[in-house]
């Protein structure tokens, strides 16, 4: 019983040092390049900390046959970063995160909430058998488009405010000691590292799953999400740490993003049928909560509360809390217990 769980820790270590690192050299090659942190740093942090859902997605829909894992740790990791924006908050001590955060992230959140609805409509739909299909889903052009369209339009908007948008105060004065050949080979390194790990955890979430009763769906959604969402919490924080707020929120609505983009990846590696054809429909729930969380975030973005409600949280800060602990409850609560 206490194997898995060590293997767990030990995966999850490697991805949450790993995670920072390839962050943090991604982070330098925009800077070296001079393609700026205002579109390249955020684009290559939210690519970056979702490599380990992408390497966990494909290995366990190629390797480990593992669908409910793949599905589970999108949709989990998708609630889990809107969770990370109420954590930010708590820790964020002028006052409400999202009174200090440009408006231009209700944008991401919006788009976030369109690819989400697109899943979550398909899961339902796939679970009722009102459509079929023999290989890839309909859904997986839908999404694969949608992104792009997203990625443009982000785009184009931040261009219009690059000066209000992460601020060129903090360009190129953070990494002057660090050459541009160094960034790459350790952006190498790390991100191997991750496509290591992000292959053995599908393995040890099946572990977990069998070991403990709770089921594919609910391991992959609770520990296999948290785990593979570890980099953006520890970029996030650090992005936090140096007054980059627009950073921090950027990488967690822009991993949202690609999070979805990642299940049509997913989709086209596995051969059997359409991937959310083969899952449990229990993981609408998840589906459900993480369009609800960031619907309050965009509510908190557009509001801008000047004062927290309780302690250090704000009231969006305890409504996303409040809608993920329920998220998990809900889980547990559909897991067929013996």
């Amino acid at each position: 019983m206490i194997v898995p769980w060590l293997k767990f820790l030990f995966c999850t270590s490697l991805i949450i040092y790993s995670g920072y690192n390839l962050s943090k050299y991604g982070d330098v090659i925009a800077e070296k390049t001079g393609l700026g942190r205002t579109w390249i740093g955020v684009l290559l942090m939210a690519g970056a900390t979702s490599l380990p859902e992408l390497i966990t997605g494909v290995s366990s829909v190629t390797i480990a046959s593992a669908p409910e894992i793949a599905v589970g740790d999108v949709m989990g990791s998708s609630v889990f970063n809107i969770l990370i924006v109420a954590i930010l908050d708590i820790v964020y001590g002028p006052g409400p995160i999202f009174s200090r955060a440009e408006r231009g992230h209700i944008l991401s959140g919006g788009f976030g909430i369109i690819l989400l609805s697109i899943v979550t409509a398909n899961l339902f739909l796939y679970s009722e058998g009102l459509i079929g299909g023999s290989y890839v889903g309909l859904y997986v052009p839908v999404i694969i488009l949608t992104y792009l369209l997203a990625m443009r339009v982000i785009y184009r908007f931040e261009m219009k405010k690059i000066e209000r948008f992460i601020g060129k105060r903090i360009e190129a004065v953070l990494y002057g000691e660090i050459p541009l050949k160094r960034a790459y080979v350790m952006y190498g390194i790390h991100a191997t590292v991750i496509v290591g790990a992000g292959t053995w955890l599908p393995f040890i979430g099946a572990e977990l799953a069998e070991v403990t009763g709770l089921g594919g769906t609910f391991v992959g959604n609770i520990f296999i999400a948290l785990s593979t969402s570890l980099p953006e919490v520890v970029v996030s924080l650090s992005a936090l740490k140096i007054g980059a707020v627009d950073m921090a929120i950027g990488n967690l609505f822009g991993s949202n993003l690609f999070n979805m983009n990642i299940l049509a990846i997913d989709d086209l590696f596995f051969t059997e049928a359409p991937l959310l054809s083969r899952v449990s429909p229990d993981h609408v729930v998840s589906g459900i909560s993480a369009i609800m969380m960031t619907a309050v975030a965009i509510v908190g973005l557009t509001y801008r509360s000047e004062k927290k409600a309780f302690m250090r949280v704000s009231w969006d800060g305890m409504a996303i809390i409040a809608l993920y602990l329920l998220n998990t409850l809900i889980l547990y609560a559909l897991i067929d217990h013996p």
